[in-house]
């Protein structure tokens, strides 16, 4: 048997990973789940503990991030293609390119694709405190 289809046969038989049913955890999930489409949205992510500075993830901050990203694909050569060029064409024109978009950021399994990782990556230190701080506005 070859190489080749040992590993599809793997794959093919893979067990999906075990899934957590604690309260915290789905609570968590939902929330990141949820900040990540704000920030896809364009919309910044804010929260404010009791006598505690206001905490959250900017549009901005957001869209650096992706351009961080996009860029050290590009230096590390992991883009074969002028995307970015096409993609700037295709922004100029007032039109968008999903085939540049999609390889200047790679393949992702994220529901909300490649962006919604990086937002995840950005907004998961904050998860706790934005679930606390949802528990105190909702005790007030």
């Amino acid at each position: 048997m070859n190489a080749a289809l040992i590993a599809q046969l793997n794959y093919e038989n893979r067990q999906p990973p075990p899934v957590s049913e604690s309260p915290q955890e789905i609570a968590r999930a939902e929330w990141l789940y949820n900040a990540a489409e704000d920030l896809l949205r364009g919309v910044s992510v804010t929260f404010q503990r009791r006598m505690r500075k206001p905490q959250g993830v900017t549009s901005d901050q957001f869209a650096l991030a992706v351009d961080e990203f996009v860029n050290k694909r590009l230096a590390d050569c992991e883009i074969g293609t002028s995307a970015l060029g096409w993609l700037l064409i295709a922004a100029e024109r007032g039109q968008t390119d999903k085939t540049a978009t999609a390889e200047l950021l790679g393949r992702s399994d994220h529901p909300l694709g490649k962006l919604g990782e990086i937002a995840e990556s950005l907004l998961e230190p904050l998860a706790d405190d934005a679930l606390k701080a949802q528990a105190e506005d909702d005790a007030a």
